[in-house]
């Protein structure tokens, strides 16, 4: 299993005869860990929290978003992220979002899988990003990789005449749901390309068609270390593209 920057010719060449063989080419990207080195979704949470912008809060909310997690399921802690902003305008919770980002600056993306999704792009290639997050922490992000901010599927409520409520709508997509999150997108067209770096996005590379590439950058110690360790040595097990940023 070579890093992607070592064969990126060799893996171009492939994507386009699998391109080829597709009228219709679809790319599909988890988010954070995938696209960039960072989490979006999180970085919201954080900002709405620093700057004390959420009323109703938990005394401590990040221990109750870990808690919702153990105690329930990721599922339900990832909704939660976007059931608290209950009552805002969505507009309110998008600019926020976009200060998020706008404070990291830049946004650390990867500069292989950048180069990954021009190239995409200039096959005709639709390219979608899929993630556990909330759908409008990842939106800023989308406009960085050239990616339409509508093609960014996510978690989500129901928003009434601008207003966010609490009341799910869509797939949480998260495992499975990302590839029903995909395939409702898409109006049931699978991805001829995936790609992921840990275990949640597992549903998503093995619903692709032909390719799937695996990315890991988290240091030893790091929460997503072993879930990324593992999709790597399942991509060596089976033959999937893998880029490693670890020594």
């Amino acid at each position: 299993m070579k890093a992607l920057t070592e064969q990126y010719p060799a893996l171009l060449d492939v994507i386009k005869k699998s391109r080829a063989k597709h009228k219709r080419a679809i790319a599909a990207f988890d988010a954070d860990g995938t696209l960039w080195n960072t989490d979006l979704g999180e970085a919201l949470f954080r900002y709405q929290v620093d700057n004390k912008l959420l009323e109703g809060l938990p005394k401590d909310p990040w221990e109750h978003y870990e808690s919702l997690k153990e105690t329930h399921s990721h599922e339900v802690a990832y909704l939660w992220l976007a059931q608290i902003n209950r009552g805002l305008s969505l507009v309110q919770v998008q600019t926020w979002a976009q200060k998020a980002v706008d404070q990291m600056n830049p946004v650390p993306v990867f500069k292989e899988v950048k180069t990954l999704i021009k190239d995409l792009h200039e096959m005709g290639a639709e390219v979608y990003i899929v993630t556990a997050s909330i759908k409008w922490a990842v939106e800023p992000g989308a406009p960085l990789l050239g990616i339409p901010r509508e093609r960014v599927i996510g978690i989500r409520t129901r928003v009434d005449n601008g207003l966010v409520t609490d009341q799910q709508e869509g797939p949480i997509t998260y495992k499975a749901g990302k590839v029903k999150g995909l395939l409702e997108a898409t109006d049931g067209a699978p991805a001829f390309f995936c790609a992921g770096n840990t275990e949640g996005d597992l549903p998503l590379l093995e619903s692709s068609t032909d390719l799937r590439l695996v990315i890991a950058g988290s240091p030893a110690g790091d929460r997503n270390y072993p879930t990324e360790q593992f999709m790597l040595k399942t991509a060596k097990e089976r033959g999937w593209q893998a880029q490693n940023y670890l020594p």
